[in-house]
């Protein structure tokens, strides 16, 4: 929920007072805001966050700014995106299930007139608003970048594509619009150097009326297909030979060794529907090293375009006036769309994964649930799961109102926090009058600046309903279901802070701490007009 109270950084007042005191054409002092989300990256594997791949630009931000532990996302990138950028919960936002387009509140499929998108509230108060990479929001014009508020825009429409062409993963491939209207893919092109290029343009022809910009970077990668060009393929030659179990189990050290995680973390049980490294020929774990080698390159090929847009930052002098939010979108991603699914028999006839193709532009390789659990670690499962390891995510924050440098920061964060904290500190105001539902996320801009007191209190209460899994967290407790399709039954009890591998369910243990936390989730699906998809489908 925005507030304008008392307890306002002098960052945040000092800007009020410059919107309100002087026309929106001569406040070049109001921050600009770079955005960088990063697609299905682990937890564990930023350099800074202990990792042995290669991420210098994100661990630079990280000395510059706070890392933070304790943020949390939704499990999958469209009803993350569709929360991030209104401050809202997904159903609110229109996002209940994504892939899903119904005619029902919660469903639509795109961001609902029930929030107004940041963009927007942004572009109203007189900035520079651009956006490249996944937009994943919706397919229809009249529901893209344009109207959502942003300016300029060079957009991946569905949720995923190849890394260097418009050829997807159904028939019809992927989709691009720059702007709004349709374009093709720039032939020889690789996206997350194409989203780069792109997004330097804008802000660079942007920069001569003074107004600050906010950059929204949703890169794609290192989302599967796992591809990369051709000086990356060989970087991680060998690195992942142990095997996925070893690495789970190398990750949990690193994040010890970094100060990410308490030393006394232990890993969750493992998920034995994973088969044993041990137990694959020689010729398996050579394809699943493989597999390893290309994500983590698709990482550090990230990380030099990163690099690309703080120092161009730096060489125009904006940098210093720039508030840069780095983050992924949910958990590391266990899909193999290839393998097994309805899009297999579509990828497997367009896509050739010999060991010798594996990365370049003919393959669609995934690294699945094996090395997911490893880049997950310490948490339980990965991306789709309600779980930790499908929720917790890697954010680092820096520049200006930033008040810690080189700071690990265990606070609870979600991603509805973000828009509040944009919108105050650019000195803008979410709509009060009653046309939107006020946002559920809370402004973090006081706590950047410096202030002691937490974002969240412990009354403050995180809920979730998507792909039939479901969660309600507050405080240190957390309700959760593991496996889909969505029963009340499902239900475990967690304590987050005692136990984040959830390894102990506490429903027989602490019977009236779950019975409360039971009502609270229904009292949750009344306000937010949570109605899973199973009771629609069975009217």
């Amino acid at each position: 929920r925005m507030r304008f109270t008392g307890k306002q950084s002098p960052l945040a007042l000092g800007l009020l007072f410059i919107v309100a005191c002087a026309p929106e054409s001569s406040t070049p002092d109001r921050p600009n805001v770079l955005l960088i989300v990063a697609d299905d990256l682990g937890y564990a594997d930023l350099g800074a966050f202990g990792s042995d791949i290669a991420t210098p630009n994100i661990d630079a931000l990280a000395q510059e700014g706070v890392l933070f532990t304790g943020f949390h996302t939704a499990p999958s990138c469209a009803p993350t995106r569709s929360m991030l950028l209104t401050g809202n919960n997904n159903h609110v936002a229109g996002m209940g299930a994504q892939g899903t387009s119904l005619d029902i509140p919660g469903y639509e499929g795109h961001l609902s007139d029930r929030v107004a998108p940041l963009p927007r509230v942004l572009q109203e108060a007189g900035y520079h608003t651009y956006t490249v990479g996944k937009w994943h929001l919706g397919g229809a014009i009249e529901h893209g970048p344009q109207a959502a508020g942003f300016e300029r825009s060079f957009s991946l429409l569905p949720g995923a594509g190849s890394h260097f062409s418009s050829v997807g993963f159904y028939e019809g491939g992927s989709v691009y619009r720059e702007n709004g209207v349709e374009v093709p893919w720039p032939e020889g092109a690789y996206s997350t150097e194409l989203y780069t290029d792109r997004l330097i343009d804008f802000i660079d022809a942007g920069r001569s009326d003074g107004r600050p910009f906010f950059a929204f970077a949703a890169y794609t990668s290192p989302h599967w297909p796992l591809q990369v060009p051709e000086e990356y393929l060989d970087m991680y030659a060998g690195r992942f030979d142990q095997g996925y179990d070893r690495l789970r189990e190398q990750r949990l050290e690193s994040l010890k060794a970094a100060g990410i995680i308490p030393q006394a973390s232990e890993l969750p049980p493992r998920n034995d529907a994973i088969t044993r490294w041990e137990e694959l020929t020689a010729e398996e774990q050579r394809v699943e090293s493989r597999e390893m080698e290309l994500y983590a390159s698709m990482v550090t090929n990230l990380d030099d375009h990163v690099g690309r847009l703080t120092s161009y930052l730096k060489e125009t002098g904006q940098y210093e006036n720039t508030l840069i939010v780095f983050m992924a979108d949910n958990g590391a991603a266990g899909e193999d769309f290839y393998g097994s699914g309805q899009y297999s028999e579509y990828l497997q006839g367009h896509y050739d994964n010999a060991y010798e193709n594996m990365g370049r532009p003919g393959s669609w390789v995934s690294y699945g649930p094996r090395w997911a659990e490893a880049s997950s670690a310490p948490f339980s499962r990965h991306k789709t799961y309600s779980r930790e390891g499908g929720t917790a995510a890697p954010m680092i924050v820096a520049g200006v109102g930033v008040s810690r440098s080189g700071a690990i920061d265990r606070a609870y964060l979600t991603v509805m926090d973000i828009a509040p904290t944009v919108i105050e500190v650019a000195g803008a105001a979410y709509p009060s009058d009653g046309s939107v539902r006020p946002m559920l996320g809370e402004s973090a801009a006081t706590y950047l600046g410096g202030g002691t007191g937490p974002v969240h209190d412990e009354e403050y209460v995180t809920t979730l309903y998507h792909g039939g899994r479901a969660f309600v967290r507050q405080g240190k407790w957390k309700l959760v279901t593991l496996d889909a399709p969505f029963s009340e039954s499902g239900f475990q009890l967690y304590d987050i802070e005692a136990d984040p591998g959830e390894a102990h369910d506490l429903t027989e243990a602490d019977p009236i701490r779950y019975a409360a936390m039971l009502e609270l989730w229904r009292e949750q699906r009344e306000l937010l007009g949570i109605v899973p998809l199973e009771e629609i489908r069975s009217r």
